[in-house]
């Protein structure tokens, strides 16, 4: 009985002992801001994940992994994602395998080398999808019965959990109930909905996880590549982290003015005739960087002379220049929107800011605005998402130098499930 004893304890540390070697690192944090929890412990930069952990975001919070195979998996406020497994094996591609799942939130995936040479072994679930890539960059937002993606390079292939095509299973389904979405489509996203398995193709930017949850500044941005086919039209335009941005390139801009460079703010997209008033080509020509961005807006700002925000007093916006439309039903019509009572106030001593304003439909109705987020060292605003306390839009901009005397942002805000707010609006000091 003894040695029947002693036998089954060297089992069960052997297995310990295997199940030890089995959960492998994933990768590290590059960048953490906000709330960010990983297996349940508060969690910084340069934190390790393992095989097994989960990523949970507050809503302020933001987790940029990156992956052992130096491919990323960012999760965005407000977000629970976990890692399931990522085992790479560089000498036999076929024995890797790399799983994620996003339970709830928004989260963004580009893949490294090891899902590149073995993309039949990579899943990314949902509570009711499974993704799979063909080398790629793509963003999710999934709750407990929807789930869209959008494609910034390369294309993925998405099926609602049925039959053969499990939340268990490894690697892409394929089949009847599969469907594929490649960068090249445009303002196009793939839906599942609980219940319909089969992903349904929209055309619809409203519905697009970057609105639901905007990338930070310092996200990676996609890349174009001479094997993988992209909406990119546009030259480079460097970013604070060094990657490359690419997109249309448009004409005019809005700029406010400093000694220090100038905020540059406006529409990259035409819209209901009018033309887009940012170019990135020039922006590009003249070293901009690129401050915010989303479907519509952006904000960028021109080489000067360095400058830091202060660490101490506050200071009050008044609204200089704005323009704003209301996106409304599954075709997101837009609608033109004005934005009256303007106020924009930030504490340097706190490194934070506040503002706000009542956005006014052509059919005069009346929605107030609200934003609370964090002014950084170099003057960027980041807005909390919008459905945190004290926030029901989110923000993207930066305050200017001349100490801080001029400011700029694009916001969204999902005023209900039928409307999207948009737009962006300049400010200086009063």
């Amino acid at each position: 009985m003894l040695r029947r004893l002693n036998q089954l304890v060297v089992s069960v540390a052997l297995l310990a002992a295997t199940t030890l070697v089995l959960a492998g690192e994933a990768g590290r944090l590059v960048f953490a801001a906000g709330s960010v929890h990983v297996a349940g412990q508060p969690a910084s930069t340069s934190h390790m994940v393992m095989e097994g952990d989960t990523i949970v975001t507050g809503a302020n919070g933001h987790a940029h992994l990156k992956t052992t195979d130096n491919g990323y998996l960012i999760v965005r406020p407000g977000s629970h994602a976990r890692v399931v497994a990522y085992h790479v094996d560089s000498q036999n591609p076929a024995n890797t395998r790399i799983k994620i799942e996003l339970v709830q939130g928004v989260a963004r995936s580009i893949s490294g080398q090891a899902v590149q040479q073995s993309k039949d072994n990579f899943r990314f679930n949902t509570p009711v999808a499974a993704i799979g890539v063909r080398g790629t960059d793509f963003t999710v937002y999934t709750d407990q019965t929807t789930s869209r993606v959008v494609v910034a390079a390369g294309g993925v292939v998405v099926s609602g959990f049925i039959g053969s095509c499990g939340p268990a299973g490894s690697g892409p389904c394929q089949g009847a109930n599969s469907r594929e979405l490649f960068a090249n489509q445009t303002g196009q996203l793939l839906q599942v909905l609980l219940g319909q398995p089969v992903p349904q193709l929209l055309r619809s930017t409203s519905l697009s996880p970057d609105l639901t949850s905007p990338p930070r500044v310092n996200e990676p941005t996609a890349k174009a590549s001479s094997t993988e086919t992209t909406s990119a039209k546009g030259g480079p335009l460097s970013t604070q982290d060094g990657t490359a941005f690419i997109t249309d390139p448009l004409v005019g801009a809005a700029i406010v003015t400093d000694p220090y460079g100038k905020i540059i703010w406006g529409r990259w997209q035409p819209l209901l005739g009018q033309p887009a008033n940012i170019d990135f080509v020039k922006g590009a020509e003249a070293k901009a960087q690129l401050l915010a961005v989303d479907s519509y807006f952006a904000v960028m700002r021109t080489n000067g002379a360095d400058w830091q925000a202060p660490n101490q007093g506050t200071m009050s916006f008044e609204l200089k220049q704005s323009e704003a439309f209301i996106l409304t039903g599954p075709a997101s019509t837009p609608v033109p929107a004005t934005l009256e009572n303007g106020q924009l106030r930030v504490d340097f001593a706190k490194a934070s800011f506040a503002t706000g304003f009542d956005l006014v439909s052509q059919s005069k109705e009346r929605f107030s605005l609200k934003a609370l987020g964090d002014v950084s060292a170099s003057g960027l605003l980041q807005g909390a998402s919008q459905f945190s306390s004290g926030s029901n839009m989110q923000v993207n901009g930066a305050v200017g130098p001349q100490n801080g005397g001029s400011a700029a942002y694009i916001f969204q805000s999902r005023i209900d499930n039928n409307q999207l707010a948009i737009g962006g609006a300049a400010w200086v000091k009063k």
